[in-house]
């Protein structure tokens, strides 16, 4: 049965969230895919119920967005299909990943675009995931700690947490990368902060007490529930995260019950400073009048 392009799109907050009702992610056309993509930029996490994918229906929905990328660390990615990372809690868990505040792989150089995040089984009660929008985060701060931020950088280090659960093959080595404090999202332009807890381990030009404090306040800002949406899990639904202006938590409250599911993740680009994205897009202004 064929779907209309429009869909029940249900904003969760103002800020950040919304669920879409009547789609089917395992047949969608293009005009209906567009839809999605449409909602996921207009509020950074979208959220679906009672889908039933098998893990190529998985993956082949996930690559309507761009190439995905193999998780770094491999050992938790799907034995079958390494495209999928591994999401499982259970009563031998004593804890999961994800229970602090982060995005997605950010020591990469080219951190994800999306993640998308399927789960099959999931607690009666708890499991709840939180979502917080670091385009809101970023407009709330005054002008001046804007206008400071804008020129500054923070280092980025997979072995900041990566280390304490596991260990890399020999000769190599964990991501480790520079971004921007302030980043400019490619699609919509709007300013966002781009530090999490779980990557950033410094801001570059600071004295080690200057990059604490300064992390310090901006992790409490950015926890502020005005910039949140929390999505209660129900068996066999997915959300989809836009990874360049997002942060979320898992919460970990369920023990012992079990948690299951499958992430794909989408390939991004650097993120790109204030004064990058000024630079391209009068390269880009140039070039349409000379085509013009």
């Amino acid at each position: 049965m064929s779907q209309s392009a429009t869909f029940d799109i249900r904003p969760l907050t103002p800020a950040i969230g919304a669920e879409i009702l009547g789609a089917d992610l395992a047949q969608l056309t293009n005009a209906q895919f567009a839809s999605i993509h449409e909602a996921l930029i207009n509020h950074q996490v979208v959220f679906f119920r009672d889908q039933h994918l098998s893990c190529e229906q998985h993956i082949a929905f996930a690559r309507r967005f761009g190439a995905l990328q193999v998780h770094p660390m491999s050992q938790y990615n799907h034995p079958d299909h390494p495209e999928l990372l591994r999401i499982h809690a259970d009563e031998n868990s004593k804890a999961v990943a994800g229970e602090i505040w982060h995005t997605d792989v950010s020591a990469q150089q080219e951190p994800p675009m999306a993640s998308i995040l399927y789960l099959k089984e999931v607690p009666a009660v708890g499991g709840d995931t939180l979502f917080a929008s670091m385009t809101a985060a970023y407009d709330a701060l005054s002008r001046p700690m804007q206008q400071f931020l804008e020129g500054l950088t923070a280092v980025h280090d997979g072995a900041k947490i990566w280390s304490k659960v596991s260990s890399v093959p020999p000769g190599a080595s964990y991501p480790r990368s520079v971004h921007p404090v302030v980043a400019v999202h490619p699609d919509t332009g709007r300013k966002l902060l781009f530090v999490n807890q779980v990557f950033t381990s410094h801001v570059e030009g600071l004295s080690e007490h200057e990059s604490e404090t300064l992390l310090a306040m901006l992790y409490r800002h950015i926890e502020n529930p005005k910039f949140m949406c929390r999505f209660r899990w129900q068996a066999n639904s997915m959300a989809i995260w836009d990874n360049r202006c997002t942060q979320h938590q898992a919460i970990f409250d369920y023990f012992p019950a079990r948690r299951s599911g499958l992430r794909a993740t989408v390939s991004g680009t650097r993120p790109l400073a204030v004064d990058q994205a000024a630079t391209q897009s009068v390269l880009s202004r140039d070039a349409d009048l000379q085509a013009a």
